[in-house]
């Protein structure tokens, strides 16, 4: 049994753990918490308590600093944290420089409270094989994520069952609406006409292939390479009697398709392809579209020199994923031949969907762990609480490239205006996006 002093002792390195945090957050707005009731920091005043359930939580940390370790330690449940959402936005802004300087304090201060590093992977990260971005490995990456029970992602995700950014009229808007509306959003800037072909690469549960198939007349063709979502869309293009208009294939977008379509849609994948295979996919989409066919590619993006995902995203979400800069996706493109129309942001519509998201997981928390485990389903509050803050911080982005493959004559098929993609389909007004009129020229970048 620890003498008095040694009580003295480790009581000691609690506050100095608590100092090195605070010094590279810089802010003391926040409490620490360890296992046997020691603390520090102020509770009254704290936005958030970083609390260790057991001495684990500290092995977890030092064992594959920095954020990895923490990652396991949290998906395993011996690091919690009460106000999540604001610990991971304080986290954010920390710099790589500070996070160096801070490592061999951290590691010192864990030690002396017993800590041993435990380097271990958890049973819910990714394990894959062979060389990178092969259509094996690329086929294991996907499965890894998507096919957990389609249930567990419809908690979140609810009517729409659409797995990317919504469109939001205004703050409050219900999720499902604004899903509704950037399912929309996307028909129209492709500017679909009925009995066009539309393909959607990487299609997730089929909503925008059931969307363009319903409201726009598009014979509408998606394709996954998870066999779950295959078979959840395939099921739902029968039970919507979309059967001639609507079809879900099992594929790769490197595998042979019919072709050309007048429209291609990826929406939420190219953070699957990364930069170097961004070269192949744009030479796909080109050779894909008929001349005078549109692409629309809506990915999340990084900041230049950022260096894409991160450990935790990398081991335990999105294995081989890695974010690009808008502008080197926008000239890959361009390279391979197609002209860029059109990019927006809708960053803050990232930040308010995750928000909704996470929301709607913590409601129903206790069904989430009895269809995917403990494990994993704080795998998918982490991440999605990270990724909010990381939105709402302009650490990542999200982006809509509108190209063009040209015809013969160096036509687009485009009218002069984006007017038409924003208006109000009663009567012709300029509908409400963000919080703010749009007519003819709505925030974003036009190319």
């Amino acid at each position: 049994m620890p003498g008095p002093e040694t009580a003295v002792m480790r009581s000691g390195q609690v506050e100095r753990l608590f100092r090195l945090l605070s010094e590279a957050w810089r802010s003391e707005r926040w409490r620490l918490e360890l296992w046997d009731g020691r603390g520090a920091g102020v509770a009254e005043t704290a936005r958030f308590v970083l609390r260790f359930r057991s001495r684990r939580g500290l092995d977890r940390l030092i064992g594959d600093l920095p954020e990895r370790g923490f990652g396991r330690a949290y998906v395993e449940g011996s690091i919690d944290v009460d106000g999540l959402h604001a610990f991971l936005a304080q986290t954010n802004e920390l710099r790589a420089g500070r996070m160096a300087r801070l490592v061999p304090g951290l590691v010192a201060a864990a030690l002396a409270l017993g800590a041993r590093p435990d380097p271990r992977g958890l049973p819910v990260e990714a394990r894959l094989r062979g060389r990178v971005h092969t259509t094996r490995r690329d086929r294991e990456a996907i499965r890894h994520h998507y096919d957990q029970p389609a249930e567990f992602y419809r908690l979140f995700l609810g009517r729409t069952m659409t797995y990317s950014c919504a469109v939001f009229a205004d703050p409050r808007q219900d999720l499902d609406a604004a899903q509704e509306a950037k399912l929309d959003l996307v028909c129209r800037k492709l500017r679909l006409r009925p009995g066009e072909r539309l393909l959607d690469i990487g299609c997730g549960w089929g909503s925008l292939v059931f969307h363009a198939a319903q409201h726009h007349g598009a014979r509408a063709t998606g394709i996954t390479t998870s066999p779950a979502q295959a078979r959840w869309a395939a099921r739902r293009v029968r039970e919507l009697g979309l059967e001639g208009r609507a079809e879900i294939r099992l594929a790769d977008y490197r595998d042979p398709l019919p072709q050309p379509f007048d429209a291609v849609a990826s929406v939420g994948m190219v953070e699957h392809v990364g930069p170097r295979g961004m070269p192949r996919y744009s030479d796909t989409v080109f050779r894909l579209l008929r001349p005078g066919g549109r692409a629309l590619i809506h990915g999340i993006t990084a900041r230049p020199g950022s260096g894409g995902s991160g450990p935790f995203i990398s081991s335990f979400v999105f294995p081989d994923g890695r974010l690009q800069e808008v502008g080197a996706m926008a000239s890959a493109l361009q390279r391979a031949g197609l002209e860029v129309r059109d990019v927006e942001s809708l960053r803050e519509h990232y930040a308010l969907t995750l928000r909704a998201w996470v929301e709607r997981l913590d409601a129903a928390w206790n069904e989430a762990i009895r269809l995917v485990g403990s494990q994993r389903a704080r795998v998918w509050r982490l991440y999605m609480s990270g990724s909010r803050a990381g939105f709402e911080l302009g650490s990542i982005s999200v982006h809509q490239i509108l190209a063009v493959r040209q015809d013969a004559r160096g036509g687009s098929g485009l009218p002069l205006s984006r007017a038409d993609w924003y208006r109000d389909e009663e009567g012709g007004r300029p509908a409400r996006v963000a919080g703010h009129a749009v007519g003819a020229e709505p925030s974003r970048s036009g190319v």
